[in-house]
């Protein structure tokens, strides 16, 4: 079945604030809409709306057909403590509520109530149409397809960030909605399971609407672009996709510049030849005294005359003023500014392995022989599960290997965003946290600091755990510039970051002239991050292409 998703004057929020109003949308089948804006802009908001999750403050959301199947996913992937693959897919697919709306159903036959019959006739279509019928028999192919080595009796507690992202997506492929809300679904994607979510979302014949800070995977994907404009406290729709959306909206932002400085610039023109006219006024009356001090009548006279045509004109210059169209000045979005924190050189030699193995259940890393030397830029990608966390373990001396040699140079001085965020302790305040991790400061300048990156009193005074993984991010990277490093080590960073501040993000490493390792799955970075060097770590091994990004001069290192 085919449906149609319309909200109609659609405003949402917390509490007593609007983050967005008066949003007017239809997803058809086939549509891709892409919602992009700043991080707390309402993204997250919307797509609860949309599924019904969350009440609007105004406005409504309708389907065609009213029996339509919305699927939803949300930003982080729900982990139940002691909820297996197949129980979270079951979730995540609706056929387990399905089941036990058909299994209820069919219990209360006995009655002999005419609209029990139809009850369980109506759950009993909803069963089938959800694919709950068959799903056991499905997941196991699904999981296989998308590499993934555990069976669906594992516990989703106990999978790493790329393992949960992908029975996530294996639950999108399980799923038969007919239009899907997806909210981030590229983070901790590799290359091979972003291919598949765009096969998948370009391939669905229902409608679609995502929110994702993937620049290269909403260039790909959407057909409509919603953009929440939290600065300018409005929300526009573009047709067509997302690089015509980039194009539109620069046009749309320089005219709307251009007119308010237009306006701007006749208002101060009209302003100040109307002040120019109430002087001239005054110097005419006090010129008329001056030559006829002791002739009351004809000051009076010379007086009124002058100030009288000078009043006119006055009252003209006002009337212009008054009848200029209002241009609103465009307001400034926040940006976030920041740099990386330098710390004296390190010795010539970061960090060394040789011939080194890793085993881990059954999972081998190596032999591997690299070097990295100080000032060198590398960019590390593959497969989730290919080793690289290994890898970057090793390379730091956070874990011995079995077999082989790892050394870390002299004054090496790292600064880290591992993937899971977890620089801070999550049991205390981020203010807290922060401050034990940066002695030198005072507690007010860390609450500066993290003001700067968009982290204001309630969120410095919350708990690390309860933070919005964004926000988190963007503690991670205040604290890369309270603390000097040489080496720096970043992985996935762009996850959960919003687009401004993720063309920060780049500002800040094209200026850093430190040792650089980045393991992304983000395209657009790799290309314009300047990288020396690129690692390819796939099964174990790791392949160096020098020469990034044309990958010129293949060669292996270590086993591979």
């Amino acid at each position: 079945m085919t449906a149609t998703l319309v909200a109609k004057d659609l405003s949402g929020g917390h509490a007593h604030r609007t983050l967005f109003a008066n949003l007017n949308l239809t997803v058809s089948p086939g549509d891709v809409v892409g919602v992009v804006g700043a991080n707390g802009a309402g993204k997250s908001t919307l797509l609860k709306l949309l599924a019904g999750a969350d009440k609007p403050q105004a406005g409504i959301v309708s389907t065609a057909p009213q029996d339509a199947f919305i699927g939803w996913l949300p930003q982080e992937h729900e982990r139940v403590d002691g909820e297996t693959i197949a129980a979270y897919i079951g979730r995540r697919t609706g056929a387990t509520d399905a089941t036990h709306a058909m299994e209820s159903s069919a219990a209360a036959l006995g009655s002999g109530k005419a609209e029990d019959g139809d009850r369980y006739a109506t759950a009993l279509d909803h069963w089938l149409a959800c694919g709950a019928a068959d799903l056991d028999e499905r997941i196991p192919v699904t999981l296989g397809e998308l590499g993934l080595d555990v069976g669906p009796d594992a516990l989703m507690t106990g999978l790493s960030g790329g393992q949960a992202a992908r029975v996530a997506l294996a639950a999108l492929l399980l799923s038969r909605f007919d239009v899907v809300l997806l909210d981030e679904p590229t983070n901790d994607l590799d290359l091979a399971g972003l291919a598949r979510l765009e096969e998948f979302v370009t391939g669905l014949r229902g409608g679609v609407v995502l929110v994702s800070h993937d620049r290269e995977f909403l260039a790909r994907c959407v057909t409509t672009v919603v953009e929440l404009d939290l600065a300018q406290n409005k929300v526009a729709v573009y047709d067509g996709g997302y690089d015509a959306f980039l194009e539109e909206r620069a046009i749309a932002r320089r005219h709307a510049r251009e007119a308010y400085e237009e306006f701007a610039d006749k208002k101060a023109d009209l302003v100040a030849r109307a002040r120019t006219q109430r002087e001239w006024s005054s110097q005419g009356v006090r010129n008329a005294m001056r030559k006829n001090p002791d002739n009351d009548k004809i000051r009076r006279k010379a007086s009124a005359e002058s100030s009288e045509k000078q009043a006119q004109k006055v009252r003209q210059m006002e009337s212009r003023i008054a009848r200029l169209e209002e241009v609103a000045e465009p307001r400034k979005e926040w940006a976030l500014q920041f740099s990386i924190g330098a710390a004296p050189r390190s010795s010539s030699v970061v960090a060394t392995l040789n011939q080194a193995v890793v085993r881990h259940d059954g999972f081998t890393l190596g032999p591997v022989s690299v070097q990295v030397n100080a000032g060198e830029r590398i960019g590390i990608t593959g497969p989730n599960g290919a080793g690289k966390s290994t890898l970057l373990r090793l390379l730091l001396g956070r874990q011995e290997p079995d077999d082989g040699g790892a050394s870390l140079g002299a004054s090496v001085a790292v600064g880290e965003i591992d993937q899971t965020r977890s620089q801070f302790n999550p049991a205390v305040p981020l203010g807290e946290a922060f401050e034990a991790l940066v002695p030198d400061m005072v507690q007010a300048e860390v609450r500066t600091l993290l003001a700067k990156f968009g982290l204001k009193a309630d969120q410095v005074t919350s708990a690390v755990g309860s933070l919005s993984p964004g926000e988190r991010t963007r503690a991670s990277l205040a604290l890369l510039q309270a603390r000097g490093v040489n080496v720096l080590v970043l992985d996935e960073p762009t996850n959960h970051l919003d687009l401004p501040a993720i063309e920060q993000l780049e500002e800040a490493l094209d200026s850093y002239d430190g040792t650089l390792l980045l393991v992304s799955h983000d395209r657009r970075l790799l290309e314009n991050v300047r990288l020396d060097t690129r690692w390819a770590v796939e099964n174990g091994a790791v392949t160096i292409h020098a020469g990034a990004p044309a990958l010129r001069g293949i060669r292996s290192a270590g086993g591979s």
